[in-house]
Parts: C-alpha cells; sequence; structure tokens
C-alpha cells in the first residue's frame, strides 16, 4: 500500500471545504510528509459514499431469471459498479421472503454464503437482511442464519396484502406472484392465507426476536412505515431505525423519538416517489431524514446530492453529510464517513465542476480510477 500526499483539490473536512492537503498512510487518513504527492488542482475529495440500503445488486446475480450459477462472480460485478458510483461502504439488502425466487430463504443462505467466500472485493460490503414478519416457522432458521454470518442489520418488512385477504379476495398479481415463488397460484395464495391468519402473533414474536438479535450487537429496524401508528408499533418491539417510511407522519413520529429514518436517493433525482408517496427532499428540507439510500440504483446516491443543491434544498456539505457521515452515525461506524485524522481513508475525488467521479478509495486502496485523475496518479 503506498502513501500519499493529496494536494491542489478542495477537501470536505467536517468543518466545511479547505484548501489543502490530505495525506493517506498505511490506509488511514494522516500525516503523509515524504510520501508520492499526487497533484489535484480542479477537483474535489469528498468522503466515501456509506449506502444504508441497496438491493441493486441483484441484476448482477441473476441478469435473467434462472441465471444464478455462481453468486461470486456476480458480486465481483457489483463490487465494480459501487466503485464507479464513489461508494465505500455498501449495505446490501437480501430478502427473507414468502416471495420466492431471489427472495427465499433458500436464495439469502445461498447469497450469504457466496458473499463470505467471494475474495478479492474492495467495497466493504454488509448485510441487511429484510425478514418477513409473518413468517413464524422461519424463525429460529433466521436466527440462526443472522448468527452464523454475522448479520450486522435487520429490517423486519410485511409486505402481505392483507386489505385483499381480510376480505377473502384474491390479491393482485397473484398469478405473476405465484409463478416467481415457483408455485400455483393456489397454493401461493393458501400460502398467504395462512400466514395472514396468524397475524395477531406476529408483534409479541418480532419483540422477542428482536431483543435477542439487539442483545448480539444487531441494528434493527422497519422498512416503509405508512403511519405514526406503524411506527409506534414497531419502534415498541424493538425496530429503532424507520427504513423508507411512507408518510410524514410517520417520519415525524420517528424523529420525534429519535429514531434514525432513512429514504430513498432515488425519489430525490426523481422529484417525487414513483409510487405517490412523500417526498424525500421535503423530508429532507424539514430536517427528518438521516441518510439517504441507493434503495435500487447505486448512482443515485451522488445523483440526490447534486440535486439537492441545484434545488436549494441544502448546501453540498450538507448533502454529502446524507450520503456519508450520517449513514455512518447511523451504522455505528466511528471510524469512518468523514475526512479526519486517524479514520480510513475512504473517499472519493469528483470534478470540481461536473461532479463526475474520477477515484474512490477504499482504505487508501483504489476500488475505481479512470480518466485524468488516473494519468495524475500514474504521472
Amino acid at each position: 500500500m503506498t502513501d500519499l500526499l493529496l494536494h491542489g483539490a478542495e477537501v470536505l473536512r467536517p468543518e466545511g471545504f479547505a484548501q489543502e492537503p490530505i495525506g493517506i498512510v498505511a490506509g488511514t487518513i494522516g500525516d503523509a510528509d515524504g510520501a508520492r504527492h499526487v497533484d489535484l488542482r480542479g477537483y474535489r475529495i469528498l468522503p466515501g459514499i456509506v449506502d444504508l440500503h441497496g438491493d441493486g445488486f441483484e441484476r448482477h446475480l441473476a441478469p435473467r431469471r434462472g441465471a444464478m450459477k455462481n453468486l461470486g462472480d456476480g458480486l465481483v460485478s457489483v463490487d465494480a459498479e459501487l466503485a464507479a458510483n464513489g461508494i465505500t461502504t455498501a449495505v446490501l439488502a437480501q430478502f427473507w421472503s414468502w416471495e420466492g425466487g431471489m427472495r427465499s430463504p433458500d436464495f439469502a443462505r445461498r447469497f450469504l454464503e457466496a458473499l463470505s467466500a467471494t475474495e478479492g472485493l474492495r467495497t466493504e460490503m454488509l448485510v441487511q437482511l429484510r425478514f418477513e414478519s409473518h413468517l413464524l416457522e422461519d424463525y429460529t432458521a433466521f436466527e440462526a442464519a443472522v448468527a452464523a454470518f454475522d448479520v450486522p442489520y435487520v429490517v423486519f418488512n410485511d409486505h402481505l396484502p392483507h386489505a385483499a385477504l381480510a376480505k377473502g379476495k384474491k390479491p393482485p398479481r397473484l398469478t405473476g406472484q405465484a409463478l416467481k415463488s415457483g408455485r400455483s397460484p393456489e397454493a401461493h395464495l393458501a400460502l398467504l392465507q395462512a400466514l395472514h391468519a396468524v397475524t395477531e402473533s406476529v408483534p409479541e414474536a418480532v419483540a422477542r426476536l428482536a431483543a435477542r438479535l439487539a442483545d448480539k450487537g444487531v441494528k434493527l429496524g422497519s422498512h416503509d412505515d405508512d403511519s405514526a401508528a406503524t411506527r409506534e408499533n414497531w419502534r415498541g418491539c424493538g425496530l429503532s431505525i424507520s427504513e423508507f417510511p411512507e408518510t410524514l407522519e410517520a417520519a415525524e413520529t420517528a424523529k420525534a423519538a429519535g429514531d434514525p429514518v432513512v429514504m430513498g436517493a432515488p425519489n430525490v433525482v426523481r422529484g417525487g416517489s414513483h409510487s405517490g408517496k412523500v417526498s424525500a427532499a421535503e423530508m429532507v428540507a424539514a430536517g427528518l431524514v438521516d441518510g439517504l439510500a441507493s434503495d435500487y440504483h447505486y448512482p443515485a446516491p451522488r445523483q440526490a446530492v447534486l440535486r439537492l443543491v441545484e434545488d436549494g434544498v441544502c448546501d453540498f456539505a450538507q448533502a454529502w453529510a446524507l450520503v456519508s457521515a450520517k449513514p455512518a452515525e447511523v451504522l455505528g461506524l466511528k471510524d469512518r464517513g468523514t475526512l479526519e485524522a486517524g479514520k480510513r481513508a475512504d473517499l472519493v475525488i469528483v470534478d470540481a465542476q461536473s461532479g463526475r467521479i474520477g477515484a474512490t478509495l477504499v482504505g487508501g486502496q483504489v476500488s475505481f480510477m479512470a480518466g485524468d485523475v488516473a494519468a495524475r496518479f500514474m504521472g
């Protein structure tokens, strides 16, 4: 690992931008006098992006249905895409669900095994398991998988179509879901009805599992809170992180209780939710957001920062903190998220005018580099 002194660039420090050199020594930020100098005039050096939730990796693992032979090769491709988009720490959000296919428990185990076995990945990839709360018979197996693979983050989902099931109706898109799961429509409907029937037992089961996981240091959250009551219920079960709340009242309830709120960066880039839910940009403006995540599109965190600045929602430093310092705080990662002495040299080098990424470094090692920045490092 080569020690470096990067100079000439604007460096985003916790107190704001400064025109000063930044040293990289043994993979950390520090005094690098005597190290190799790299002239980065015309560029900005920013903390690496900490992506709190992304499932964009799925397209690399299964570009076509059934094409899931070697997940390790897919993860190498994920690594390259993450790096090219300035992401230095990525939380890969993997389902453990009744929905089947890539969201099945069997696939979740395959994914966990592949990630633990794949060598040479530059980006630090952490796992979030998204567990369907009504799978009461899976609780033991799920807890065992979390322990076996040292999963640091668990989010509880409830994607059951309760409204239709409560009325005795067939849920929308039943046949398509059944085909994806490998079940007949009749068998799939029977499963949904059986899961819906245990609804009253779910809160206590979640609370007990959450307490055991929390004792082991696992971060816990809920997904798609649609109301203040929903957020309060999940919080009562020990799930402190509110991921992608769908309404303003749900987000306000979370913040009032001191619970971190995570929103999708694509929501900001699009100018609103694709499904008519609350606007992430409006929530940022209201001070309700603790982190913007890639969700389904890895370029989105960087793009969201530029959009927030362009629309006058906040300045660049404030916007970048939503994809770096604040997400690191949510995850309890004290060694990254800001460019300070002693922290990991996780950083992104971007063109000061266009915002285009020229290089990404993780722990002082290059994970992505191209164009003029690459020429300067090689010169």
